[in-house]
């Protein structure tokens, strides 16, 4: 039986990609490997959003490749984004490479794996926009768990080559969400977390209407169901609706992640983004008085083609007005491909640098003036992780998994690791806090 290693990178969406694949693998003929070195089929999920992203990838696919000499690999396959947008590129400039699975062509991953180990190189690229495979039971469920309510996007930013790799928006049906949270809830998971590339746009192109208040209130039925978090909520389809879910559904936290890319409106219309610096506004001042203890997360783009000095300086201050709770910082990647490749007015990289710092140096400190806040305080706490005998690390609701801080937890008593516990927080870093156990 062969054994089949997979290596994921980039996000969430693509973690669940691969938890898909190794669902599907067929058992009788291929055996999970959580060892690269004794893998007979290495398979790298790979990110190809910017180009970071894009390094990182071919960075782990050269490093892959090196087991065909130094390990067991007989077979390498390449999955994922930048599999699915440089699938020639990569069967022609890294021999290594056996196999191309494209972000539409996961369910193939058997037929595919079977085609490699006869020899036979193959690109399966050709199902972009394809169902959403449904009825998959995960093997190993965690306390948090991801779960994709739609894939693809129909925003079409400007800057953005997503739609290309993963296709037009594309909802799940809220019963087939529901089996799979009732599903995970049932194995151990205690925080789903939903994930899509727009999740405001959840519904729209199944059901005629923005449907996801209704998913939530429908999956928050779920009995011993703790949290639910959202992200990649889009501010143009953030309604009413939606707000008063935040507002008064206990399971659902008070924390929204809106992607807001940029405040200027000169470059809010190049971006193609769907709303305008006064609604953005609205949006923000609406959020923290509807909410109470709201937390809000956002990521901004610098150094988008023909950003001047002023526009900068009109996002600069806003961040130090706002204040913001999270907030994170992308340097514009020039993607072909896309329509802002095409602008004219493209900034160095220098300045692009000194405006990321710019930013980054100011939030720094809007972040260590807004965590002291929580001094004092009582936080329900997920405990995630033992760092010896009496210390734990665990998140409370204000802090999504990898993205923002942790909470570090003192305590002379033992803590099982995926319970909740009240914890009251004495002393704060840059992004995280410390507690003590109550």
């Amino acid at each position: 039986m062969n054994k089949v290693y997979f290596m994921t990178l980039g996000c969430s969406k693509n973690d669940i990609d691969t938890s898909q694949m190794k669902s599907i693998l067929d058992e009788n003929k291929f055996d999970i490997s959580d060892d690269i070195e004794c893998a007979d089929v290495i398979v790298v999920n790979t990110c190809g959003f910017i180009d970071a992203a894009k390094e990182e990838s071919i960075d782990a696919i050269l490093s892959s490749s090196r087991y065909k000499e130094t390990g067991k690999c007989k077979k390498l396959i390449v999955t994922g984004c930048l599999a699915q947008r440089y699938s020639k590129e990569l069967l022609e400039e890294i021999p290594e490479i056996d196999s191309i699975i494209g972000t539409g062509n996961f369910g193939d991953i058997n037929n595919i794996l079977d085609t490699s180990l006869k020899g036979k190189k193959t690109i399966e690229i050709d199902n972009l926009n394809n169902k959403y495979i449904e009825g998959l039971k995960k093997k190993d469920v965690f306390a948090t768990e991801y779960v994709k309510i739609s894939e693809g996007c129909n925003n079409n930013c400007t800057y953005c080559i997503i739609p290309k790799l993963r296709g037009s928006n594309r909802s799940r049906k809220i019963e087939d969400i529901y089996d799979e949270v009732e599903y995970l809830v049932s194995k151990g998971a205690k925080e789903i977390i939903l994930i899509a590339q727009n999740t405001t746009d959840y519904g729209i192109d199944i059901y005629g209407e923005y449907k996801l208040a209704d998913l939530i209130a429908k999956i928050s039925k779920i009995k011993d169901l703790e949290w639910i978090r959202v992200m990649y909520l889009y501010p143009d389809n953030l309604n009413t609706r939606l707000i008063n879910e935040f507002k008064t559904n206990d399971k659902l936290l008070k924390y929204v992640d809106i992607p807001l890319q940029h405040v200027s409106n000169k470059i809010l219309k190049m971006m193609n983004r769907h709303t305008d610096r006064q609604s953005i506004q609205n949006l923000i001042n609406k959020l923290r008085k509807e909410i109470t203890n709201i937390v809000i997360r956002t990521t901004f783009i610098v150094g988008f083609p023909g950003e001047s000095e002023e526009d900068f300086m009109e996002l600069y201050n806003f961040i130090k007005d706002n204040k913001l709770d999270k907030l994170g910082v992308f340097k514009y990647s020039k993607e072909e491909n896309t329509p802002a490749y095409n602008l004219k007015n493209h900034l160095s990289d220098e300045i692009k640098e000194d405006r990321y710092e710019r930013i980054m140096s100011l939030q720094k400190d809007i972040s260590e003036d807004n965590i002291k806040n929580y001094i004092g305080k009582t936080l329900d706490v997920l405990v995630e992780e033992k760092v010896d005998d009496f210390n734990y690390i665990g998140r409370a609701y204000c802090d999504a998994p990898e993205v923002d801080g942790v909470i570090y937890l003192n305590t002379n008593k033992n803590i099982c690791i995926s319970d909740f516990v009240k914890v009251q927080v004495i002393d704060s870093f840059e992004y995280d806090l410390i507690g003590e156990l109550l």
